[in-house]
């Protein structure tokens, strides 16, 4: 079964796909990425969405008004990546995310936008989306849905191994013989971005390579400040988002600490941040090795920071599983559609902190009627097989 799937995370600057084809392999599945690639937002849409991002206030029409042009961009995205790999079985939208609704460490409620009925009418194939809500529901996070991928990925590797995203936010999936946990463990590259951006510190709108990051200074002072966040000291499951972790979180922290800091000696610190979040709670987990993803990835700085605070910890990208760095949220997307597909639940309980695993998200019909097959065994594992094909121009 072939599968597209895509997605837009938290750092709202484009949208990311792979089709990927799935096979039974006894109690297990193959997944082959056929192909991935990024689109980037236009300009004006991207900065609308950042307008309408917490804290800002909004209104009724302008959610609507971007609900509608974010699923225009996500069908010219399904387009182009159909047209290069050729037709699937199903499409999977995670949309945008705009609100993750918390209360402590209760999530009351998700909002990802992007009408997927677009993207049905674009390509004439069914599409799965609005995957997150059901977990919350259930008393769940409805994040991080990594640890579904990670679960099966993980699964038959010795000793106590991890995965960690570094998007927007950083999540960590850990699997050991006590199961399955993962939480969202706070800004990877999200203060990072909205810095440059302000500020204007570089015109990608992120520190590309790391290069801001080298060259500034720590503010120690500052440092400590952000450190006081009470969301790093609440207990997982647990997640977060840009409701949190936004410009003004940046600026509030300067004033507090008396802090100058600017250009890329903020920049610098920003970076300590995540690499001393992450460190802080992965040193406690004993584990073995630790396969990193996302945009962070490329960031040496970052990368350097994390295999500093880990000793003993082998700290590799997710290429060494056969996974891409940039591809990973896009083939958990499409994984998603496969097992809600086959009436797996999709979902990792002791990850969400959900009561139960629950299948995932809404279907809108293509050009023709649903037809699902039989529910299939949830699979134990899954193997990345065969080299991934990025897209033209763009590709990620």
């Amino acid at each position: 079964m072939k599968v597209l799937g895509l997605i837009s995370g938290t750092s709202h600057d484009g949208i990311d796909s792979a089709v990927v084809d799935f096979a039974p392999d006894g109690d297990g599945l193959v997944a082959h990425v056929v192909s991935h690639g990024s689109v980037p937002y236009p300009a004006e849409l991207r900065a609308r969405l950042v307008a309408a991002l917490p804290p800002a206030s909004t209104t009724l029409a302008e959610v609507a008004e971007l609900d509608t042009l974010t699923g225009q961009a996500f069908a010219r995205a399904a387009e182009a990546a159909l047209a290069d790999a050729g037709p699937v079985d199903l499409v999977v939208s995670h949309g945008q995310t705009v609100y993750h609704w918390t209360r402590g460490t209760q999530v009351l409620g998700t909002l990802q936008i992007g009408q997927p009925a677009w993207i049905a009418e674009a390509v004439g194939t069914p599409v799965l989306s609005d995957v997150r809500v059901r977990d919350v529901v259930a008393g769940g996070q409805g994040a991080p849905f990594a640890s579904t991928i990670d679960a099966l990925v993980l699964a038959d590797r010795a000793g106590r191994p991890a995965a960690l995203n570094l998007g927007g936010i950083s999540n960590v999936t850990v699997v050991g013989a006590d199961g399955v946990r993962a939480w969202d463990i706070g800004p990877a590259n999200a203060l990072i971005d909205a810095v440059v951006l302000d500020q204007g510190l570089h015109p990608a709108g992120y520190d590309a390579d790391g290069a801001l990051a080298a060259r500034g200074t720590v503010d120690d002072a500052l440092l400590a400040e952000l450190l006081r966040e009470p969301y790093y000291a609440l207990r997982p499951p647990k997640s977060t988002g840009k409701e949190l972790f936004h410009l003004d979180h940046v600026r509030s922290a300067l004033t507090r600490a008396g802090s100058t800091a600017e250009g890329a000696d903020l920049v610098a610190t920003l970076t300590e941040l995540t690499v001393r979040t992450v460190a802080d709670v992965l040193r406690g987990e004993s584990l073995t090795e630790l396969f990193v993803s996302g945009g962070g990835v490329h960031n040496p700085v970052l990368m350097a920071g994390l295999a500093a605070a880990l000793p003993g910890v082998a700290v590799r990208a997710t290429d060494e599983l056969g996974l891409g760095v940039d591809e990973k949220e896009a083939v958990l997307m499409a994984l998603l559609g496969w097992l809600s597909w086959h009436g797996v639940p999709a979902t990792v309980p002791s990850a969400t902190g959900a009561t139960g695993s629950r299948l995932l998200g809404t279907l809108t019909p293509g050009a023709g009627p649903l037809r699902l097959p039989e529910p299939r065994p949830a699979p134990r594992f899954l193997r990345i097989d065969g080299e991934t094909r990025a897209r033209g121009a763009g590709a990620a």
